[in-house]
């Protein structure tokens, strides 16, 4: 294994949070293959990119020596993860998770290395499915009410007067439970994910087992530029997307979210960033676009992708690149329609391309800023140069 000091440096790019440093060297210093956990429940057919950040730091790992733990979570997807979940979730079927879970070995084996010395892929009903009620209570006596609704999720609805369903409360347990069962010492997660590995830490003291080191990733946003990746809210780029697909659907999105996602999912750094703002943003996006599919499908499918599009673009045949906007039916302000691209920074701004003649809808100029439209499904409206979408009534 590579000396301590170079597998920090290269653990520690891109984390936005580790508990703690300390943790982390005296676990690389004891010179083993560490066993470093990502759960992922099945709640969906498709990985996107989204998921693809704390797989690529898992990959990390494997390629430092140590072994990746892939849990695929279909008992705890029952109960749905809570976080930032405004209600509860429906809960899916066993014949869904089972669906859903097929895709997911070979998805994640686009970006892990699949060897069974370097990954070991588990199923949580292995050991939760398994549990007595008796096993339950005893799992929910390590946890209090107080401490559950320190989580911001809890806490909102609890204010906010919004129900909570007591199994939410043994989501954090059963995932907490995991890193007990297969004694991880590192888990990955996002942002929205802290509160639940923080919950393993303390299962795993309470069990006698050194706690697990808690290394925090960015949450990606997805294509609409506000909120963060998710099938369920349409602004996913899945892993298994076509390579048109996916070229055409990272064209879509903002100039701004353009330069998050460079580090993000291509590692490159604030001084490779300055180097491509120097040259014309599009160029930019059409790399980005491009690298994207080359990771997934291959520079032949990439290359193939990039002339698909540009023949398209310079023919005009925008709805079959532009991303979806969902827009309630009925008339809507002009103004209004384009500010839920959420391309621009202000009214005022929407409105100086309206004056300049830079918004069409089907081709059709509009330069009246007062002006209502009905949307109708499949039309295309395009804002100057930051917004080309493909409208749908909601």
């Amino acid at each position: 294994m590579k000396p301590v000091t170079e597998q920090l440096a290269l653990l520690e790019q891109g984390i936005e949070t580790l508990i703690s440093y300390d943790e982390l060297k005296d676990k690389l210093g004891q010179n083993r293959p560490l066993r470093v956990k990502l759960g992922c429940d099945p709640t969906a057919a498709d990985l996107h990119l989204g998921h693809s950040i704390v797989l690529h730091k898992l990959r990390q790992f494997q390629g430092l020596g140590h072994k990746a733990v892939l849990i695929i979570g279909d008992y705890t997807a029952l109960i749905g993860d809570p976080t930032g979940q405004s209600k509860t979730r429906p809960m899916l079927s066993p014949e869904d998770i089972d669906r859903n879970s097929k895709t997911y070995f070979e998805q994640a084996g686009k970006i892990l290395d699949t060897s069974p010395d370097k990954l070991e892929i588990r199923r949580n009903s292995e050991w939760l499915g398994k549990m007595s009620f008796a096993d339950v209570i005893r799992l929910a006596s390590k946890m209090t009410v107080s401490r559950m609704l320190e989580r911001d999720t809890f806490e909102k609805r609890h204010e906010a007067g919004v129900p909570i369903g007591v199994h939410e409360f043994l989501y954090p347990l059963m995932q907490g439970h995991d890193s007990v069962t297969i004694r991880a010492d590192v888990e990955l997660g996002g942002t929205d994910q802290t509160f639940n590995n923080l919950v393993g830490r303390d299962l795993q003291r309470n069990a006698g087992q050194e706690p697990q080191v808690v290394m925090i990733l960015p949450i990606l946003e997805g294509t609409d530029g506000v909120e963060k990746m998710s099938k369920s809210k349409g602004n996913h780029i899945g892993l298994n997307d076509t390579p048109r697909d996916m070229f055409g659907k990272t064209m879509s999105i903002t100039d701004d979210l353009m330069w998050r996602w460079y580090p993000l999912l291509l590692g490159k750094t604030p001084s490779e960033i300055g180097v491509l703002k120097a040259g014309h943003p599009m160029e930019a996006k059409k790399s980005l676009a491009h690298a994207l599919v080359v990771q997934y499908h291959g520079r032949a499918a990439a290359d193939r992708a990039a002339e698909e599009f540009d023949k398209q673009f310079s023919q005009r045949k925008l709805s079959e690149v532009a991303r979806i906007l969902p827009i309630p039916a009925g008339e809507i302000w002009i103004v209004e329609l384009i500010e839920k691209a959420h391309a621009f920074k202000s009214r005022s701004d929407i409105r100086r391309v309206i004056h300049g003649g830079g918004v069409t809808i089907d081709g059709q100029k509009i330069t009246d800023d007062n002006a209502r439209v009905t949307v109708h499904d499949g039309q295309v409206l395009k804002a100057g140069k930051l917004v080309v979408v493909k409208l749908t009534v909601a």
